[in-house]
């Protein structure tokens, strides 16, 4: 179905990013960057739904164009005569598995406004995972504002390490380094060992007193967001040459290589990664590969082809021409003239 028209959509902690595919060609790329929206701590996937028809529309919307969507999808050849119509979506979504209660929902609300064939909806690792390795068996981290490994043949292995939140887990994510950071900002502050008076200067900066650090982080509706924003400012301290600051983002690479090797059990030696955290680059991807070489000295790294978003729309065409089966609860694939797709374990 080369000549359909396809989207791609990543749910990440860090918002909403968009790929538009039609007539055999990438047409439109859009980007929601609130955070995911949350109620009792799950994903609230009517307020997502909401967003992602947004974001979809904003991202089909011809340049200079009246506000429709029918201008690049209309000219699309099949499956692009109608506006805002599309053979087949994929979302990648945060908390996917864990807190997504019903992934059927999103196919109630996207199905019938793009007149959807097919829709997948998988955690975003899983289009991580994609996105960095096309269809090729491996383990790939996603790190974010959360992070989580995934190896997986797409078959019968299906390997997840870490993933389990900013409270349990998600060692070496955007949030954890983040909240390193202000942790060691906070122990200047008190005088107490193992502070960083980069980091105090750098937290004073953005929040001012201390107690209005911990207003915004406990008050905030997305803590593990906001921890995630500090992020940045510990890059910047590490690459100025605080020591402290640059601990923290070589045992981040150590957390993430340790999850990493957990999930390649049974699969090939192959690794990638994606999310933005590995922006930071050399103070994250040294200590990652490191250890992953320490742990597995056959490891081989493949060095990501795409994004998530990229991940999201090849899961998409996947699907439209029968290649994607679901996995509970990873992957789930919704068509047309079957409300849910059997189970595949």
């Amino acid at each position: 179905m080369s000549g359909g028209a396809f989207a791609g959509v990543d749910v990440g902690g860090g918002g909403i990013r968009v790929r538009i595919e039609a007539g055999g060609g990438v047409i439109g790329n859009g980007e929601d960057p609130a955070p995911v929206p949350r109620v009792q701590g799950r994903v609230d996937l009517d307020r997502l739904a909401a967003r992602i028809i947004a974001a979809v529309v904003t991202a089909t919307r011809p340049p200079g164009g009246d506000g429709t969507s029918s201008g690049l999808l209309g000219a699309a050849g099949e499956g692009g005569g109608a506006a805002g119509r599309f053979d087949a979506m994929a979302v990648g979504v945060t908390g996917l598995p864990g807190l997504v209660r019903d992934p059927g929902t999103l196919w109630q609300a996207l199905g019938e406004r793009f007149g959807l064939g097919t829709l997948v909806v998988a955690g975003d690792m899983v289009t991580t995972h994609v996105g960095a390795l096309g269809f090729r068996q491996g383990a790939v981290v996603a790190a974010g504002t959360g992070v989580i490994a995934l190896g997986t043949d797409l078959d019968g292995v299906w390997n997840q390490a870490d993933g389990w939140g900013h409270l349990l887990g998600d060692h070496g994510s955007g949030a954890w380094v983040g909240g390193q950071g202000l942790q060691a900002a906070l122990r200047a502050h008190d005088g107490r060992a193992g502070g960083s008076p980069a980091l105090l200067e750098r937290m004073t900066a953005r929040y001012g007193h201390p107690l209005d650090l911990v207003a915004a982080v406990y008050g905030a509706g997305a803590a593990a967001h906001e921890l995630a924003s500090f992020a940045p400012d510990v890059a910047a301290a590490a690459r100025q040459g605080d020591r402290v600051a640059r601990r923290i983002w070589t045992e981040a690479g150590r957390h993430l290589g340790q999850a990493a090797v957990a999930a390649a059990e049974g699969l090939e030696p192959v690794f990638s990664w994606g999310g933005r955290l590995f922006d930071a680059a050399d103070l994250l991807m040294e200590p990652f590969q490191d250890t992953v070489r320490e742990l597995l000295p056959g490891a081989r790294f493949a060095p990501p082809r795409g994004t998530s978003a990229d991940g999201a729309l090849a899961l998409a065409k996947g699907a439209a021409d029968g290649a994607v089966r679901p996995h509970h609860p990873y992957l789930y694939v919704f068509t047309a003239d079957r409300s849910r797709a059997a189970t595949t374990r």
